[in-house]
């Protein structure tokens, strides 16, 4: 009999907390309800190392940031794992095809996929000038190809005047059927016609949005104009100084100092979210239509979140749950998912590593040893297992960089180019509101996570330990040196 087929749908910047069935007081994602209505949620899920190109290599590796080597963001470095998720599942037999961003190197790099019909958004260093052309969006990118036959030779993404790390919002300014949210759904679909009907499939479904330009079609911003909004989190740690020196620059990493502007950054925001809710319902009617929709495990999720203007801040690497913590649903039927209980949430502490081995198990196959992601199928009948105690994760980010270790009740952070910490006790305090450093309550708690951070660090080759303290000022590299 042929095994079951796997659709992984993967979204860009797209915050935990930003889905109806987590109980968000104003974005709505009826198609993702249902996801997770009929499967399992994971309400601790993170990315350890939170923007594009490390989470992506977490995913497709199964390995922690300290064995893929990627502790921030940058471009140009090659792929080149042992193991990859598409790897692996091919060798068990499945056909293996990706639509949209992988954001890798080289750019056409498929990583065991046997096809992939590639966007990775818009990509500052494959759009210079002084790029070699065929490692040029322009010449690589699949979506831009089909936008300029459709649309003529000029068109653009930037045609909005949106920058692709900004917090200005407006609508798409083509029909809605050009935006490359419809464009993945529309060749993922594609995929299903044109399948081995005797084949099994694994199907990644990788979204752009939420990740800016905010740009959803002009519908989805109508949703979100006429509702009164949550304002963003604010504490009472943080300072101001940042938002009053940027807070005017389009791109920032404080978003908007203007009210007005912040939330035009959360109605475009929550616009591309139910976009892409109603584009994933598509593909989900799709399969229906091509009698698969029984025969297909279904894993969402995203690389990282997005601040949105909590706590003065914008876009993600920093250590805060708007960033790190992400959505993970694991769905389909009790013949699929053998002892599910729809609807279960589970509390366990769960990483993008753990896709991989996940997917490896689903099918049945070898999980390589080498891997530091561990299979969540156990957690299925034993939601409230711990999969793990604590995570550890962190972002070369100038000075910004920073360690983090989270656990389902609290969050130490440490910032590694000025000493600064901080400890958050997540279970009364989800939103970080209040800095507990310096309460004498916490404090047995934080030397005991302090020390954990201590022997984490303490081989590592940047110096940040020497077993016995943590030690701020070191070089920090997004990509480890050997």
């Amino acid at each position: 009999m042929k095994q079951p087929n796997i659709l992984l749908i993967m979204t860009d910047q797209l915050r935990g907390d930003c889905l109806g069935f987590a109980r968000h007081p104003d974005v709505k994602t009826p198609y993702l309800d249902t996801l997770a209505s009929r499967g399992i949620s994971f309400d601790n899920a993170y990315s350890a190392c939170p923007s594009c190109i490390a989470a992506r290599a977490a995913l497709h590796t199964g390995l922690s940031q300290e064995h893929h080597k990627r502790t921030g963001y940058e471009d140009g470095i090659i792929w080149d794992y042992p193991h990859t998720m598409a790897g692996e599942l091919s060798k068990a037999g499945y056909y293996c095809q990706c639509v949209g961003k992988m954001h890798v190197h080289p750019l056409r790099n498929y990583l065991g996929f046997h096809n992939v019909e590639l966007h990775d958004g818009y990509l500052h260093s494959a759009r210079y000038t002084s790029v070699p052309w065929q490692e040029s969006q322009k010449n690589a990118d699949d979506y831009f190809h089909w936008l300029k036959q459709e649309k003529g030779i000029d068109a653009d993404v930037t045609d909005t005047g949106l920058e692709c790390n900004s917090w200005v919002a407006r609508p798409w300014i083509y029909e809605e059927k050009y935006h490359p949210t419809n464009w993945v759904t529309d060749r993922s679909i594609d995929f299903l016609r044109r399948k081995d009907p005797q084949k099994p499939f694994f199907l990644m479904a990788s979204y752009l949005r939420p990740h800016p330009p905010f740009d959803a079609p002009s519908y989805y911003f109508d949703l979100y104009n006429r509702k009164e909004l949550t304002p963003p989190a604010l504490g009472d740690w943080e300072t101001e100084e940042l938002l009053k020196s940027q807070g005017r620059v389009f791109d920032s990493k404080c978003g908007p100092l203007d009210k007005d502007l912040i939330r035009e950054a959360q109605v475009g925001y929550y616009a591309c979210i139910t976009h892409l809710d109603h584009q994933i319902g598509r593909l989900i009617q799709a399969l229906v239509e091509y009698g698969v929709y029984e025969d297909t495990l279904i894993l969402f999720t995203s690389d990282h979140g997005e601040e949105l203007c909590d706590h003065h801040m914008f876009r993600k690497s920093r250590p805060y749950q708007g960033s790190i913590r992400i959505p993970l649903i694991l769905s389909g039927n009790d013949r699929l998912l053998p002892g599910l209980t729809p609807g279960t949430v589970s509390h366990s502490l769960v990483e993008l590593r753990d896709v991989m081995p996940t997917l490896l198990d689903f099918v049945h196959t070898h999980i390589p040893d080498t891997l530091d992601g561990k299979s969540m199928l156990p957690l299925i009948e034993q939601p409230q297992k711990a999969l793990r105690e604590v995570l550890h994760g962190e972002h070369s980010y100038g000075e910004y960089s920073n360690h983090w270790l989270v656990t389902p009740q609290d969050k130490f952070i440490w910032y590694s180019e000025t000493g600064t910490e901080q400890y958050f006790r997540l279970l009364d305090d989800p939103k970080e509101l209040h800095n507990e450093i310096d309460n004498p309550v916490c404090q047995n708690r934080i030397c005991q996570l302090r020390d954990c951070l201590i022997q984490t660090l303490k081989n590592r080759p940047e110096g940040f330990s020497d077993g016995t303290k943590l030690i701020p000022g070191q070089p920090y590299p997004p990509y480890m040196p050997s």
